[in-house]
């Protein structure tokens, strides 16, 4: 993905998409009562929460950061993915230069675009044109990052 996006991997910054909560503890430190909650009440859905990052986020991904952020998304295609796999996704936004469409969304637009970069696109029909919500909890209090998608 950083070199589709024409970015240094030590440089990249990515999130994972898992399936379950109990994923996300494998590769995350403990969050307190109120973050897991506040998850609990989001996800499966348009968020991606900024977490602490434990030693197998290294190991998964070769890199030193020191957190992650962490989806659940509500569609069935990927989590049921992830969950055959039995581990996370690496992910990213497709940024286009086009000043209306932010994300390109159309499977056959992405296939013309990246056939040549990517081994696989699986078409699950038009995606949304808008960001996650992305929640900084990487503190005691959670700090919103970006307003998209998910609505608190």
């Amino acid at each position: 993905m950083a070199r589709i996006k024409g970015i240094r991997v030590d440089k990249a910054v990515f999130s994972l998409i898992f399936h379950d909560f109990a994923e996300i503890a494998d590769y995350t430190r403990p969050v307190n009562t109120a973050i897991y909650k506040l998850m609990k009440r989001c996800m499966p859905g348009p968020f991606t929460f900024i977490l602490n990052a434990n030693s197998n986020i290294g190991r998964l991904m070769n890199t030193r950061r020191k957190t992650v952020g962490v989806r659940i998304p509500n569609n069935k295609i990927i989590c049921k993915l992830v969950e055959s796999i039995g581990c996370p996704i690496v992910s990213t936004s497709l940024h286009d230069d086009d000043e209306i469409v932010k994300f390109p969304t159309d499977p056959l637009d992405i296939f013309d675009h990246y056939e040549d970069k990517v081994d696989m696109i699986i078409d699950g029909g038009v995606g949304h044109n808008q960001e996650s919500t992305m929640i900084d909890c990487t503190s005691e209090e959670p700090l919103l990052v970006r307003q998209g998608a998910g609505i608190l």
